[in-house]
Order: structure tokens, then C-alpha cells, then sequence
């Protein structure tokens, strides 16, 4: 071998040890960054002697990339279902919380049992107005919970809906810059790491497939089939709804859907292919889930205002008079039952706040002389009517007062509980799937020994370039 041949392998033989030092401390570096992926650096023969750095090959598993990012989907979804519902379920309060609907609805008949062994004692009987006024107030607080709920999904949709167009805009910015540097033949394992990151953002809103192309760039697609970009990315709409109340629904028209390129994704969701993720999540809370929480509340309202107004339980009343509680002043209407729980109120006759004369409780709403104040016949039929069993509005679960609330109060918590259990399986799988992504990452070990052959070649090139000069300073010499 010549001594020239000889340089020429140390000189690249030290250009290339020095890039894979470079490599491997990058790894090393980036051991707990997500997104990335472990690098190596590919080496060939060189036709006249020494080596040629042919780029830097970057390690991904496809496969199991593509599943953790359904798992990040899916764990997204379920863990905002927990969120709402658990502070759903603190607003309204458990069973043995004193300002739970349960618990006031139990004082209401406390005050009543005490009315009717003194049916003549004013502040008896005031007490029995407060108590009921609580319930109804606590009816509307409930209500209030709900809507505010709804409208913290309705702005999740909007914040997911923005987050999602800025990352698609992203990655289809990504895809030309790694063209652009692929054609100056410069490394791209940066660009494909920053890539990587945001796509695992996107899956965190919708499920989405990665679709590789030829050039390094790639397309993204939802598991249902809507794209999301293929060389350009589409552009998605939605207009939050400023404040939500309880006869607000998607299907009425009165909450906004997603568009796509400014057409109606689908007029019947709202949310079309979109669902999987915290998007899809956050569509379900807003027109399924605490629709239909508000639904049970709205039955618990008219249930308490058809038994208070029922001439069977007040013989002074005719069919259609206001009872006790009232919608907004008025009577029950079977047509106007959605958002109910957010209008009853107290009927201003016999609140002392409005004028009204709590000696009604005991004589019969519209009673129009005053009866014996020893009397508590009509104070114990309204104790009556709190436990008669009265179907819902559908014809069909009979219940009593108690027990519409106690239903109510048990299938928000296990909403709640199986919510958290379908959590817990997610999270489950996501750990194991992340753990088998981490496993496929740097190695500290391996990369230090990596780091130690490199040093181990680099001394050996450089002792190489130092006998050639050595050499060649001899033959000057002579």
C-alpha cells in the first residue's frame, strides 16, 4: 500500500469515526426526547481505499408507531370523558352530600313532617317553602353544572379543531423542507423526528394513518377514511356557540358542526369520520352524554311539578293550575320539556320572599278562605305525593320522587366508573405499547460501547496519519 493510500483511508476513516461520535452523542443526548428515533451511520467501501458516509439511517418500527398512535387516540378520548365526568359528578354532589339534589329533596320532607305536627306554626311552614325552593334552585344549579360542561366540549371542539389545522399546515411545511434538503443530499433525520412529533399531536385529536410516499414525504388519513392531507393539507371549520343551555342540541340546529373546506362535514353528527380522538370525545359529551344527564334532570323536574300540581294531591287545584313549582311561573308542558330543570321555580304564592302567604301549604293553593291552622290533612297529602309512584313522561319507570333521584344520582357515578375503567384499560395498553416503542429506542449500553469502538478507530486512524508523516518526513530527509 502506498503512503498515500495510506492517508487517504486514515482521512476518511477519521471523517467518518468523527460523524458517528457525532451520532452517537446525539443519541445519547436525546435518550428521554419523544419523537425521537435512534440514528446510525451507513458506511461503504470506497472504490480506491477507505470509507464513504452514505447517510445517517434513522430507526422507526412502522408497525408499532402506527399502533401507539391509535393507543394516544383512544387514551385522549377516554381520559376527557373521565375529566368531564368527574367534575360533573362533584358539581352534583353524592349521595351523602348535603348539597346534593337527594339531600334537599330529604330536608323537603323533613320540614313538611315538622309542619304537620304543628300545622299552625308560621315559621314551620316558611321553612317548608325554603326547603322546597332549595330543590329548586339546587334543580337549576344541577342544570347549570351540565350546560357549562357542554360548553367547556364545545370549546375543546373549537381548540382541537384550530390545533389540528396548524399541525396539518406543519407537517405539509415538513414534507417540502425534507425534499428541499434531500435534494441537496444533506442529513433529514431532524426534519423527519420534528415530523414524527406533530403527527403524534394530530393522533391525539383524531386517529390518524400515516401513508409513506416515495419522496420521504407522506400523506395522513384518518382509520375512517377522511384525509387529512395528501400533498396539501384540507382545512377544517367550526364556530363555538357562545353560551349553551339546556333545549340546545346539534340536531335542533342550535350548536355548531364541523366543515370541511366550508361545507357541512355531516349534517347528522356534526363530526362525520372524525371520531376516536379528543374531538370525537368532546362530540359525544356535548350532544350525547350530558344530553341525556340533562334529559334525566329535566325528568326529575316535570316529575316533581306534575306531582305538586296533581288535584288529586291539592283538591283546590283544576287540571292545568300551577301546584307548588312551576315552569318559570307557568304550568307543566309535556311539549316543552327540554332545558325544564333550568326554569322551575317556586310558586311565587306561597314564597315569602314574593309576597307570597305560606299558610297556603296548609289550607291548599288555591284555597280562598283559610282553614282550621290545626289542619294538616293537605300538608300530609303533599308528604304523600313525594312517595307515590308515578311513571316518567314515556308511560314507563314507575318510581317515587326518592327514587328518580337516588337513579339519576347512580347512573351519573357509574357514567363516571365505567368511564374510568375503560380509561384504565387504554392506559393500559398505551403503557405497553409505549414501553415496546422505548425498547426499540437508544440503548445507553450499546451506544457507549458504540462510542468506545469509535474512539478505539479513531486512535487507529490517527496513529496511521502520524506514521505517514513520520515517513515522509524521513524521506525529505534523505
Amino acid at each position: 500500500m502506498s503512503i498515500s493510500s495510506a492517508l487517504n483511508n486514515a482521512i476518511t476513516g477519521l471523517t467518518a469515526t468523527s460523524r458517528m461520535a457525532e451520532v452517537v452523542s446525539t443519541n445519547l443526548a436525546n435518550v428521554m426526547t419523544d419523537g425521537y428515533a435512534r440514528r446510525s451511520v451507513e458506511l461503504s467501501a470506497q472504490q480506491l481505499g477507505g470509507v464513504q458516509l452514505e447517510g445517517i439511517n434513522r430507526f422507526v418500527d412502522a408497525g408499532l408507531l402506527a399502533d401507539r398512535r391509535l393507543a394516544d387516540s383512544a387514551l385522549a378520548a377516554d381520559q376527557q370523558a373521565v375529566d368531564t365526568l368527574s367534575r360533573l359528578e362533584q358539581m352534583l354532589g353524592g349521595p351523602d352530600d348535603a348539597g346534593s339534589l337527594g339531600a334537599r329533596l330529604a330536608a323537603f320532607e323533613s320540614a313538611l313532617i315538622s309542619a304537620s305536627s304543628d300545622p299552625a306554626s308560621q315559621t314551620r311552614l316558611a321553612d317548608v317553602a325554603l326547603r322546597l325552593d332549595e330543590v329548586a334552585q339546587t334543580l337549576r344549579s344541577n342544570t347549570k353544572a351540565v350546560q357549562s360542561a357542554r360548553q367547556d366540549a364545545d370549546a375543546a371542539i373549537a381548540q382541537d379543531i384550530e390545533d389540528l389545522n396548524a399541525a396539518l399546515v406543519q407537517v405539509g411545511e415538513l414534507n417540502t423542507d425534507i425534499l428541499r434538503v434531500k435534494s441537496i443530499g444533506a442529513d433529514t433525520a431532524s426534519l423527519f423526528d420534528a415530523r414524527q412529533q406533530i403527527v403524534d399531536k394530530i393522533a391525539d385529536i383524531v386517529p390518524v394513518r400515516q401513508i409513506e410516499r416515495d419522496n420521504g414525504t407522506v400523506a395522513l388519513m384518518t382509520t375512517n377514511g377522511t384525509t387529512l392531507l395528501d400533498g396539501q393539507a384540507v382545512e377544517f371549520g367550526f364556530e363555538p356557540t357562545p353560551t349553551i343551555t339546556g333545549d340546545m342540541t346539534f340536531a335542533a340546529g342550535s350548536l355548531g358542526g364541523i366543515t370541511l373546506d366550508g361545507v357541512a362535514l355531516d349534517p347528522v353528527t356534526g363530526s362525520g369520520r372524525l371520531g376516536g380522538g379528543s374531538l370525537g370525545a368532546a362530540f359525544e359529551l356535548r350532544d350525547t352524554t350530558l344530553v341525556g344527564v340533562q334529559s334525566s334532570l329535566d325528568e326529575i323536574a316535570a316529575d316533581l311539578i306534575a306531582r305538586f300540581q296533581d288535584p288529586a294531591t291539592d283538591p283546590t287545584l283544576a287540571p292545568g293550575n300551577v301546584g307548588l313549582l312551576t315552569d318559570e311561573g307557568g304550568a307543566l308542558d309535556t311539549l316543552d320539556i327540554p332545558g325544564l330543570a333550568g326554569r322551575i321555580e317556586l310558586n311565587a304564592a306561597i314564597d315569602p320572599n314574593d309576597g307570597g302567604d305560606v299558610n297556603l301549604l296548609r289550607d291548599g293553593l288555591n284555597a280562598v278562605t283559610a282553614g282550621p291552622t290545626g289542619n294538616a290533612t293537605q300538608i300530609n297529602s303533599w308528604i304523600d305525593a313525594l312517595q307515590v309512584s308515578r311513571a316518567d313522561l314515556s308511560g314507563s319507570a314507575t318510581k317515587t320522587a326518592f327514587g328518580r333521584i337516588a337513579d339519576f344520582t347512580s347512573a351519573v357515578g357509574a357514567a363516571r366508573l365505567e368511564a374510568q375503567e375503560k380509561q384504565s384499560f387504554t392506559a393500559a395498553r398505551w403503557d405497553a405499547l409505549h414501553e415496546a416503542e422505548l425498547a426499540n429506542g437508544v440503548d445507553t449500553d450499546i451506544e457507549l460501547q458504540t462510542l468506545m469502538l469509535v474512539e478505539q478507530a479513531y486512535a487507529a486512524n490517527a496513529k496511521v496519519i502520524e506514521t505517514a508523516d513520520f515517513m515522509m518526513q524521513r524521506l525529505m530527509e534523505i
